[in-house]
C-alpha cells in the first residue's frame, strides 16, 4: 500500500473529522494516522482495548472487481506472514463494499524520520542489525507466497526491540490503480524513486530478488542517510536509468558490509543473495542494544504518548454514510476466516450487536482467490479443442489427392486452399489473444469451436472449389481464435506451480507431437471414413470441445480496451511473413523478388508492433513480456525447436514412404507415432514431476539436447538403415527430450502474466512456434535443393525429366524406373540421401542452438506460486 499505510509518532496522530466514521467492523475509531493511494488509515481499539491500525481502501477503487480480487488475496496472504519483525495483519473484511484490513500498530517512526530528521546516519552495528532483522522479515514475507514490491524507509517502522517490516504484499492490489508511489505504464509497475529494482524500472516480472535489491538500498540510505543513485537531486528519468545501468555509489557504507550491500545491489536479480544468505551474514553478535541509546529514550516517550491519546468528544458522530453513486450503502462488519481456522485473538471478532455508526449488511459477492475454479473442464475443452484443429488441418493435407480428384481442382487452387488457411491462422493469432482479454477466455474459445465446427462441416460438404477454399479460410480463423484461447485456460487457469506443471504437460503433447499426431490420425480416418465424413466427424469433436468448454467458470470483466494500432500492426506483419515464406518454398525460393519484399514489409512491421506494445498505454501484450528476457528466451526456443522438428518430419516423411516403404501416409504416420509417446512421457512422467522443484532451464536444456542427439542419430542414415536400427531409437530420443522441454517452455513462455494479459501472452508464445514452423519449409526446401543439386553435377545421364524431381528430394528407387537406369537411381538416391543427412544435421544445430539460447537467456529460478 504504497504511502497509504505508514505509521508515525502518535504526536502526528490526527483528531478525526465529521466525514469520519466512529467505527469500523468492531474496532472504534480515535484517530487518523494517514492517507495514501489505496485509502485512510485509522488508529483503532479492540473491545478489549487493543491498538490497531485500519486502513481503509477508497471508495472507487472498491468498485473495481479486478482491485477487489487482487485485494483479497494479497490480505488473505499477508495472513500468513507470521515471522519476527513484521506487523501482522489481524483481520479484514474484504467483501465490504469499501473493504479494510487492521494490521498490529507498531508505536515507533518509520526509518526515514529516524535519519532523515532525528538522529542521521546509524552506526555500524545499528545497520549490521537492521540488515539481518529486515531479511528475517523478508523471509517470512517470502514463506507466504508474497514479494513485498514496496520496501523502502517510510516501510520500515523503527522500535524499541527492533524493525518492523510493514505493508508486505498489499501493493499488489494496485497495479493497477495510481497512487503516491511511483507508477508507470511500462508493465504497470509500482515502487518509490531510490528503492526501486532494475527489474522494476524494465517493467519486467519480479521475483523475491527484487526485493533484495531494495534491502541494498535500504542499508545504503540507512548507512548514509542519501537515496540510492542520487534520487533526490537528479530527475526522475536519470534516476531511473542510474538503477538499470550504472554501478551504486557506497561510499559511506560501513567497510564490513559493503560486499554485502554490493551483492544485494547487483543488477541480475540470480546473483544476488537470497534473505537467508543476508540472514547468515549478518547474525548479531550480541544482546546488547540496536540503536544508540537517546534514539531508544526517544522511542520510548513517544510511544508512551499513545496511551493518553483520546478522540476529540467535541466531534460528533458519524451519520450514516452515503454509498458512493451506483453502490448500495456501506456494510456492517462480516468476518473473515482466518487462513488457519483459529479463533480470533482476544477482543477482536464481530461485535455481538451493531453498534451505532457502524457500516451496514454487504452487497458484494465473495471475491474469489486462488486457482480458477472449472479449471481441469478447461484444460479438456483446450486438449479437444487442440485435437480438432490438428486433425482438421493434417486431414486437408492427407487428403488433398482426393479432394482434387473429386472436385476436379487445379494445383494451383489446391495450393491457394492451404495458402488461406496459413494466412488465417497465422496472421490472426495476436487477434485470437486479444479477443481472449477483451471477451475473455471461455467466450473466446466458444466462438471459436463454434465458428471452426461450422467452418469444418461447410468445408466437408462443399461442391466447388472457391467455397473450398473460403471454407478452409474460416477454419484457419477460428482455430487461431480457440488455439490462443486454449493455452489462455491452461496457462492462466493454472496457478499452482504441481498442478501447473501437469496440465501444461498434457498440453505440451499437442504442441510438439501434432506432427505425427496429425500424420497418422488424418490418414487413418480419411482410409475409413473418407475426407468428407472426416471433416463432419471434426466438426462434432469441436461441438463436443464446446460442451465441455460450457463448464468452465465465468472470466472476469475485461479490465483492457482495444489495442487497434497494435492488432493493424502485429496482423500485417504476421500476414505479410506468412505469404512471404509461403512464396519462399516454391519454385523460385529465395530468390523470388515478391517473397523477399513481403518478408522485409513482415518483418518491419512486427517489430513496429513490438515498439507500440512497449510505448501504449493500452497494450496488446504487457511490456514486461516483451523486453523480459526468460519470456524472449522461451519464444525463441520454441521458435528454433519447431523449426527442427518440422525440419525433420519433413525429411523422414519421403524416406519412411520409398525408402523403407511404409504403406502410404497411414504407414508412415504410424511409423512416426513413437515420437508422440515418447513424448507424452517426456512431459507428463517426468517434466511435470519437476518442473515445480527445478529452475526451467535445468529441465529445457537437458531435454533440447536430448532431442538435438535424436536428430543427430537420424542423420545418420543411408541407403542400409533400418526402421529399428536408426528411424525407432532416434525418434524416440527427440521425442523424450521435447516432453521434457517444453512443459518448462510453456511455463516460463506464458508465466507472469496477470489475469487480463493471459490471451495477449498465450497468442506471442504460439506466434513463435508457428513462426518457426512456417520457416522450416522454405529452409527444407532450400538445403535439399543446395546439397542435391551440388550432388548431382558429377552424375551423367540423369534423364532431364527427373532431375527437378531430385531436387526436391524424391529417392526413386522402388518407383518402377527401367532397369537400364539403375546405376543412375542408386547415384540419385545416394545425392538425396546425402541432402537429407545435411538437412538433418541442420535440424539437429537448431535443436542445439535453441538449448544455447535457453541456458543464457531462461535464468529464472525454481518456479513458485508467487502472489
Amino acid at each position: 500500500m504504497p504511502g497509504g499505510g505508514r505509521l508515525n509518532y502518535v504526536t502526528d496522530v490526527e483528531q478525526l473529522i465529521a466525514e469520519d466514521p466512529t467505527r469500523i467492523g468492531p474496532y472504534r475509531l480515535i484517530g487518523r494516522l494517514g492517507a495514501g493511494g489505496m485509502g485512510l488509515v485509522y488508529l483503532g481499539r479492540s473491545e478489549g482495548g487493543r491498538t490497531v491500525a485500519v486502513k481503509v481502501v477508497q471508495a472507487e477503487h472498491a468498485q473495481h472487481p479486478e482491485f477487489r480480487r487482487r485485494f483479497a488475496r494479497e490480505v488473505e496472504a499477508a495472513r500468513r506472514v507470521g515471522g519476527e519483525w513484521t506487523a501482522a495483519v489481524l483481520d479484514a473484511d474484504t467483501e465490504a463494499v469499501v473493504p479494510w484490513v487492521a494490521t498490529q500498530y507498531i508505536p515507533g517512526p518509520d526509518l526515514t524520520t529516524v535519519v532523515a530528521r532525528d538522529f542521521g546516519p546509524l552506526p555500524e552495528r545499528s545497520v549490521r542489525v537492521l540488515a539481518h532483522r529486515l531479511a528475517v522479515a523478508l523471509r517470512s514475507v517470502h514463506a507466504a507466497g508474497l514479494i513485498h514490491r514496496d520496501l523502502k524507509p517510510s516501510n520500515v517502522l523503527v522500535t524499541v526491540d527492533g524493525p518492523r517490516v510493514i505493508d508486505f504484499g498489499i501493493a499488489r492490489a494496485m497495479d493497477s490503480l495510481a497512487g503516491d508511489s511511483l507508477h508507470t505504464r511500462t508493465g504497470m509497475l509500482i515502487g518509490s524513486p531510490g528503492f526501486m529494482s532494475p527489474e522494476q524500472v524494465r517493467g519486467l516480472e519480479l521475483t523475491p530478488a527484487s526485493d533484495v535489491f531494495c534491502l541494498g538500498a535500504v542499508l545504503v540510505y540507512a548507512a548514509t542517510g542519501r537515496l540510492l543513485f542520487g534520487a533526490s537531486e537528479t530527475g526522475l528519468n536519470a534516476h531511473l536509468f542510474r538503477v538499470a545501468e550504472e554501478e551504486p555509489d557506497l561510499t559511506g557504507v560501513p567497510e564490513s558490509l559493503v560486499g554485502l550491500v554490493r551483492a544485494c545491489l547487483d543488477k541480475d536479480p540470480t546473483r544476488r543473495p537470497t534473505p537467508l544468505d543476508v540472514a547468515a551474514r549478518t547474525e548479531p553478535d550480541g544482546a546488547d542494544e540496536w540503536l544508540p541509546g537517546s534514539v531508544l529514550a526517544q522511542l520510548g516517550r513517544r510511544a508512551a504518548q499513545l496511551l493518553d491519546f483520546a478522540p476529540d468528544p467535541r466531534i460528533p458522530a458519524q451519520a450514516q454514510p452515503a454509498a458512493p453513486h451506483g453502490l448500495p450503502q456501506p456494510p456492517a462488519y462480516t468476518p473473515t476466516t482466518p487462513v488457519d481456522n483459529l479463533p480470533p485473538p482476544p477482543g477482536f471478532g464481530p461485535p455481538a450487536d451493531l453498534v451505532p455508526g457502524a457500516w451496514a449488511p454487504p452487497a458484494f459477492p465473495t471475491v474469489a482467490s486462488g486457482p480458477a475454479p472449472g479449471r481441469w473442464w478447461g484444460l479438456t475443452a483446450a486438449v479437444l479443442a487442440q485435437v480438432a484443429v490438428v486433425i482438421g488441418a493434417a486431414t486437408m493435407t492427407a487428403a488433398a489427392p482426393v479432394i482434387q480428384h473429386d472436385l476436379g481442382l487445379a494445383v494451383d487452387a489446391l495450393l491457394a486452399m492451404f495458402l488461406a488457411y496459413g494466412l488465417a491462422f497465422g496472421g490472426l493469432l495476436l487477434l485470437g489473444g486479444h479477443l481472449a482479454d477483451l471477451l475473455g477466455r471461455k467466450r473466446t474459445l466458444l466462438v471459436g469451436l463454434a465458428g471452426f465446427a461450422a467452418a469444418a462441416a461447410l468445408a466437408g460438404s462443399v461442391p466447388s472449389a472457391a467455397l473450398l477454399i473460403g471454407a478452409h479460410a474460416l477454419q484457419g480463423a477460428f482455430a487461431a481464435l480457440l488455439s490462443t484461447a486454449a493455452l489462455a485456460l491452461v496457462s492462466g487457469g493454472f496457478t499452482e506451480p504441481k498442478e501447473r506443471g501437469r496440465a501444461l504437460g498434457i498440453y505440451a503433447v499437442l504442441v510438439g507431437g501434432e506432427l505425427a499426431i496429425g500424420v497418422f490420425a488424418s490418414a487413418w480416418l480419411v482410409d475409413v471414413m473418407g475426407w468428407r465424413m472426416c471433416l463432419y466427424a471434426v466438426s462434432a469433436l469441436a461441438g463436443v470441445a464446446a460442451l465441455v468448454g460450457s463448464q468452465v467458470a465465468r472470466d472476469p470483466a475485461a479490465r483492457i480496451r482495444p489495442d487497434v494500432p497494435g492488432l493493424l500492426l502485429g496482423t500485417g506483419g504476421l500476414a505479410a511473413l506468412v505469404y512471404g515464406l509461403d512464396r519462399a518454398a516454391g519454385d523460385d525460393g529465395w530468390t523470388d523478388p515478391l517473397a523477399l519484399a513481403l518478408l522485409v514489409v513482415g518483418t518491419a512491421l512486427f517489430l513496429a508492433f513490438l515498439w507500440w506494445q512497449t510505448r501504449t498505454g493500452t497494450p496488446l501484450v504487457p511490456a514486461y513480456a516483451i523486453k523480459d528476457r526468460q519470456r524472449v528466451g522461451s519464444r525463441l526456443a520454441l521458435s528454433l525447436v519447431s523449426m527442427g522438428t518440422l525440419t525433420m518430419i519433413l525429411v523422414l516423411h519421403p524416406y519412411l514412404m520409398v525408402g523403407l516403404a511404409f504403406a502410404g501416409p497411414a504407414g508412415t504416420g504410424l511409423a512416426l507415432l513413437p515420437m508422440a509417446g515418447a513424448l507424452l512421457v517426456g512431459s507428463t512422467q517426468i517434466s511435470a514431476r519437476l518442473q515445480h522443484r527445478l529452475a526451467p532451464r535445468l529441465l529445457v536444456v537437458p531435454g533440447l539436447l536430448l532431442a538435438s542427439a535424436g536428430v543427430a542419430l537420424l542423420a545418420l542414415l543411408d541407403g542400409d538403415s533400418t526402421y529399428a536400427g536408426i528411424v525407432l531409437p532416434g525418434l524416440l530420443l527427440v521425442g523424450l527430450g521435447l516432453g521434457v522441454a517444453l512443459v518448462p517452455l510453456l511455463a516460463t513462455a506464458t508465466g507472469g502474466a496477470a489475469p487480463e494479459y493471459s490471451g495477449g501472452t498465450a497468442a506471442m508464445a504460439l506466434t513463435a512456434h508457428n513462426l518457426g514452423a512456417r520457416i522450416a519449409a522454405p529452409m527444407t526446401a532450400g538445403i535439399l535443393s543446395w546439397v542435391i543439386s551440388a550432388r548431382l553435377d558429377g552424375i551423367a545421364n540423369v534423364p532431364e525429366g527427373l532431375v527437378e524431381a531430385v531436387k526436391d528430394g524424391f529417392l526413386l528407387g522402388g518407383q518402377g524406373l527401367p532397369d537400364s537406369l539403375s546405376d543412375v537411381v542408386a547415384q540419385t538416391d545416394a545425392a538425396v540421401l546425402g541432402g537429407y543427412s545435411v538437412t538433418l544435421w541442420c535440424g539437429a544445430g537448431l535443436m542445439l542452438l535453441a538449448s544455447l539460447l535457453a541456458g543464457l537467456l531462461i535464468t529464472a529460478p525454481t518456479p513458485e506460486r508467487v502472489r
